[in-house]
């Protein structure tokens, strides 16, 4: 299929977890990608294997470091990009940070602002960065929240809020940008099979009775939150979603909320 033929796509994060997922699914459908992460060699070797199989795709792809706390190298990767695949159709703003570190009065400063800082003004650098390479005739700005931005979060309130405020955020630029034909909606994923949700602090923090939990020790816990009895979804089951959002499927979609989350915002305790 090709519902994005002749479409080029701005992904932050893109080095690993959803951020691969999304670029690779928007590639099978015939986009261009411009994909940035972190910068250093860890990232860069990420980010090129992301390159790799988007390659594969018969696709093309610029790979670009840039901290989404840095408006400037931003700046720099949206320029290269445009340089290399003209203008941007597509902005999904990916890059985020979790942990789950106490009661919103215990949380140091630094980790909140770090939080806020990647998780929200993030998102705001990569608008301001990518918007004007958008055509004046329509194009479309996906951001990626979260179930926390629906439902609180004991323990990390910084987490919450930096998520919850991006809904704000989204709703504004999809009445800023509407007359431009740029539509701008929010991607709630749930828990995600991917190293955010199973890694050994947050495992350890659902089976606090064990001293090394598994992925396997923890599938219990996860599914108890579902309404469909599944731990995870798969990041491919988010991106499916999101290529709805980028694609013309959903031209007269804005300023909305897509949640993809097994039921987990719904479930009843």
């Amino acid at each position: 299929m090709a519902r994005m033929a002749g479409k080029t796509a701005f992904i932050t994060g893109a080095g690993n977890g959803m951020g691969r997922s999304h670029a690779v699914r928007l590639a099978e459908e015939g986009a261009d990608i411009i994909a940035v992460d972190l910068p250093g060699d860890e990232p860069a070797a990420s980010l090129a294997e992301t390159a790799r199989l988007v390659g594969e795709l018969g696709r093309r792809v610029v790979v670009a470091p840039a901290d989404v706390r840095d408006p400037a190298a931003l700046q720099e990767a949206v320029d290269a990009g445009v340089a290399d695949l003209g203008v941007i159709d597509v902005v999904v703003a990916n890059a985020g940070i979790a942990d789950n570190p106490g009661p919103a009065w215990t949380i140091a400063d630094d980790v909140w602002n770090r939080s806020l800082d990647v998780n929200l003004t993030g998102v705001w650098n990569t608008v301001k960065a990518a918007v004007p390479a958008m055509p004046e005739d329509g194009g479309s700005v996906v951001v990626v929240s979260s179930t926390a931005g629906i439902k609180a979060v004991a323990g990390a309130a910084h987490y919450s809020a930096s998520k919850t405020a991006l809904v704000g955020l989204a709703r504004t630029l999809a009445n800023e940008l509407g007359p431009r034909f740029i539509r701008v909606n929010v991607l709630h994923p749930g828990a995600v099979g991917t190293r955010m949700t199973l890694n050994p602090a947050t495992m350890s923090r659902l089976r606090p009775d064990l001293e090394n939990p598994t992925e396997d020790d923890v599938i219990p816990v996860l599914t108890r939150n579902h309404l469909l009895p599944v731990p995870w979804l798969d990041s491919r089951d988010v991106s499916n979603a999101l290529l709805f959002l980028a694609s013309d499927e959903s031209r007269y979609i804005t300023g909305t909320q897509l949640v993809v989350d097994a039921g987990l915002t719904q479930k009843v305790s």
